[in-house]
């Protein structure tokens, strides 16, 4: 398709979708920036055992209709006024096998599923660290696409023959609004394994290798702000989008929430706080580190690479500890309209810096960056009698500040150059306690955006640039308003120095119990006989 969508200076709203682990958000944005309105839709994961986690695309393909249609009833725009929309999506995983016909055959496995570890040693044996390395920019972990396709193939085989394609969450959603097959950089690059990063395509010797059937990936890779289909009639009826208007290709969610914030220069790193955390640094290619993942940046695809590091999860854990243990906080929800997550804040917010000796790994699924170990497990160091509810939910929030400041590290260990202040968005920017704590326990400054807009803000933005509303991805800076910077505290920062060091010690000290203990488990039988 072409780079620019049909050029209406009638025509000037934009849209941007995010479709999430946990939710699917639209928001309506006019070509000064400006919020006009948005749309959030929750859903859940399937987890059908532990360390699995799959979702099938119907969620997201409604998630996304009926955001987009909420979104415009609200606003009172008219859809003749709505000049285009792109999508962002989670790290897809395996993707969407669908046969010929483009149906759904299974499940996506999913960025957070680590079911493929054989696949993961097999790979490990069998071929070259640095041949990979060289050709992808990436290791291996089950963290990546290509293993969880693997797994399928390996496990599934009544499945692997019918499947013709893998298709990313976002792109199975535009598939399904415009007709259009396709995939952009970014989310190519994500895959991991079978994505030469220097080429920007598919590498045919490591899909050999790997015994991944190169006609089963996207065929057609494009820019972020590419242009790639218009609005059907089908999907019309369904989202109230006129047919005919413009669809953008959009990116990983993770990149297109730092280009909301205006992440378009060297050295400048962005957190995106959600179900996970993914904290990011732009470069031109001259750091890739085998303990971070690497792909293509959603603006100057061709030049600019996005390199990042990920905890598992870091709202996920939060929003765990809610539907555990938050039964009060929810009912008080349901009465007095507060959010659940903001009365669990004002409780803990008077404890001093480390829990009174608590200390949190989060790994409740697995870990990514920077210690790759699918069979890591979250757990609580500290506990007695005497500790409370309260206690630990401020261990699990300084838990996860902790796994932002370990990717952090690896960053500089691999030569990154960082600005001296971190900017951060997602959900978790809407805690001021949370925020300050990641600036205490990382040692930088933390700004956050006036508007708490995420990635369907720089979806707006590349559907803008690939329709010709807007000029040039700069306008970003146009946009952006920054709302505070929250400052380290000094004698806070010392203490979770010397928490840091024993949470580094306590994975080491614990990881060989870990896999011991999946081991245990997995010859465990779900029924024991009585």
């Amino acid at each position: 398709m072409d780079n620019k969508g049909d050029k209406n200076m009638g025509n000037k709203y934009l849209l941007g979708t995010d479709i999430g682990t946990q939710g699917t958000k639209t928001v309506l944005v006019n070509p000064e920036g400006k919020i006009i309105s948005s749309a959030f839709s929750e859903y859940d994961v399937i987890k059908p055992k532990p360390s699995w986690a799959e979702q099938w695309p119907d969620v997201w393909v409604k998630a996304t209709f009926d955001t987009i249609r909420d979104t415009l009833e609200k606003s009172k725009v008219k859809p003749s006024d709505i000049a285009g929309i792109a999508l962002s999506g989670l790290y897809g995983g395996s993707g969407i096998p669908v046969d010929k016909d483009m149906k759904p055959i299974r499940p996506c496995l999913i960025w957070m599923d680590r079911r493929a570890t054989d696949e993961v040693q097999w790979v490990k044996k069998n071929v070259d660290k640095d041949k990979i390395f060289e050709i992808t920019g990436n290791y291996v972990d089950s963290y990546y696409g290509f293993t969880k396709m693997m797994w399928i193939k390996n496990n599934e085989p009544d499945n692997w023959k019918k499947i013709s394609q893998f298709i990313t969450p976002k792109d199975y959603v535009i598939y399904k609004l415009t007709g259009e097959n396709t995939t952009d950089f970014s989310s190519a690059g994500n895959i991991g394994g079978v994505f030469d990063i220097k080429k920007r395509t598919w590498s045919k010797e490591m899909c050999n290798i790997l015994g991944i059937p190169i006609s089963m990936l996207p065929q057609k890779i494009v820019k972020s702000a590419d242009t790639v289909g218009k609005i059907t009639k089908k999907a019309s009826n369904l989202c109230v989008l006129l047919e005919g208007t413009p669809v953008v290709a959009g990116g990983i969610d993770a990149p297109v929430a730092s280009l909301s914030a205006g992440f378009l220069v060297e050295k400048s790193h962005v957190a995106m706080a959600g179900t996970s955390i993914c904290w990011g640094v732009v470069h031109k290619g001259q750091h890739l580190s085998p303990k971070l993942v690497s792909f293509p940046y959603v603006a100057y695809d061709d030049e600019m690479i996005y390199t990042f590091g990920g905890a598992a999860t870091a709202g996920g854990i939060v929003r765990w500890f809610r539907d555990q243990f938050g039964d009060k906080e929810r009912e008080s929800e349901r009465e007095l309209n507060i959010s659940a997550y903001k009365l669990l804040d004002e409780a803990v917010e008077d404890i001093p810096p480390g829990s009174e000796g608590l200390l949190l790994l989060p790994y409740f699924m697995g870990e990514r960056s920077p210690i790759w170990d699918p069979d890591a497990k979250g757990t609580i160091i500290g506990l007695t009698l005497y500790r409370t509810r309260k206690l630990i939910y401020r261990a699990i929030l300084e838990g996860v500040a902790y796994s932002l400041r370990h990717n952090i590290e690896a960053g500089l260990e691999s030569g990154l150059e960082l600005a001296e202040e971190c900017i951060m968005v997602g959900g978790a920017t809407r805690s001021p306690l949370w925020m300050k704590m990641f600036s205490d326990v990382t040692g930088y400054p933390i700004k956050t955006l006036a508007q708490n807009v995420e990635a369907p803000y720089g979806d707006a933005l590349l559907a803008g640039v690939g329709t010709g509303v807007l000029d040039s991805y700069e306008r970003i800076k146009d946009w952006v308003r920054f709302d505070r910077t929250i400052y380290p505290d000094k004698k806070a920062k010392k203490i979770y120095d010397q928490y840091f060091i024993e949470y580094k010690k306590a994975y080491k000290s614990l990881k060989d119990i870990m896999k011991r203990l999946v081991k245990i488990n997995s010859n465990t039988p779900f029924k024991l006989d009585t």
